[in-house]
């Protein structure tokens, strides 16, 4: 993993959160979690050791995607679903820039899905945080690729009748090498994952559980309520055995390649039968079995990191290809290349 920097610093003076944050009226709806994300990130940005005008952040269409006009730096508002392409096209001709995507779970995962595999499957080292509501909140409130089976919108009145993406699911079979997921009310663990896909060198994909107080409130509120987070929350930590519950009395274990929920109390099993998480795994299996949770009745939803691995990324198999042939053959000549082979006037 990529070394974070403590300081950043603008003309010997270091930068604060206020550096980030930009003369825009927020416009998002009062209680919305996007406020929590914005947040957070004006509070990280200053300790990762990144020249202020080195961050590029792209968006697509949606609630979450006004990011970029109230951060303090370069940024594209560009257009539905494009932004994981916009942001490749960046990233590409300026490898140099910390290039960050903020979307939605339409804008990334309906018209944008295409988009998003790819980068995932090329490794462009991206930031991509998915503001996931489970609902179309721009639009006010159609159900969205997240939205559960049943859902009732205005454009499913009788209940949805679609199968929900899973976005971790997604990003692991895409072969994403950082895949993480987080809750808008745990500031804490927020900024631990913003900084952790800071360090990653390659695509790093944050899910953010993110609540819309219109037309989805309280959709992850057994997540965030005190009184019933820790039974319904499993917090992945590297090298540790997957415990949860109000008292710790709960645990994961893998019965071949099947989860199961185990009782710490009982006497039947104890912390050294549970399943130790390995986020550096390279088998994508494991990943692909947390991500499973959610589809599985009485388990936890698991927040953290659920892979992490390292391998040349787009952007700098480019520049070093360039370079290679550049090296060998000279700088290239545009007007050579477009004038040559095949070409005709037409008077």
């Amino acid at each position: 993993m990529a070394e974070v920097l403590n300081v950043n610093v603008k003309d010997g003076i270091k930068l604060t959160p206020k550096d980030f944050g930009s003369t825009q009226d927020v416009r998002w709806c009062p209680g919305c979690g996007d406020y929590a994300v914005l947040s957070q990130i004006q509070k990280v940005f200053p300790e990762l050791g990144i020249p202020k005008e080195n961050f590029v952040w792209v968006s697509g269409i949606g609630c979450s995607s006004r990011f970029p006009y109230y951060m303090s730096t370069y940024g594209f508002h560009s257009i539905h679903g494009r932004a994981a392409a916009i942001a490749t096209g960046v990233k590409a001709n300026r490898p140099d820039l910390s290039v960050w995507v903020a979307t939605g779970d339409g804008d990334l995962l309906s018209i944008g899905g295409n988009h998003f595999i790819h980068a995932c499957r090329k490794n462009v080292d991206l930031k991509v945080l998915l503001f996931n509501n489970q609902i179309y909140g721009l639009t006010k409130g159609q159900y969205s690729p997240t939205s559960e089976k049943g859902k009732v919108t205005k454009s499913s009145p009788y209940g949805s009748v679609d199968y929900p993406f899973n976005p971790a699911s997604l990003a692991i079979g895409a072969e994403a090498t950082f895949i993480a997921r987080t809750l808008d009310r745990d500031i804490k663990h927020m900024q631990q994952m913003i900084q952790r896909a800071a360090a990653h060198k390659g695509i790093a994909f944050v899910e953010v559980y993110q609540n819309c107080v219109i037309f989805n409130d309280g959709a992850f509120e057994p997540l965030t309520d005190k009184e019933t987070k820790a039974d319904n929350v499993l917090v992945l930590e590297h090298n540790k055995p997957m415990v949860f519950g109000k008292n710790d009395d709960k645990g994961i274990r893998l019965n071949g390649l099947n989860p199961e929920v185990v009782s710490l109390t009982d006497g039947k099993y104890s912390i050294g039968d549970l399943w130790v998480h390995d986020e550096f795994d390279k088998n994508p299996a494991r990943a692909m079995i947390l991500a499973s949770f959610q589809e599985l009745e009485g388990f936890p939803t698991p927040i953290g990191v659920f892979r992490q691995i390292s391998k040349s990324t787009l952007d700098g198999d480019i520049a070093e290809q360039v370079e290679n042939i550049t090296v060998k053959k000279g700088k290239g000549d545009l007007e050579k290349l477009l004038f040559s082979g095949n070409t005709w006037e037409v008077e």
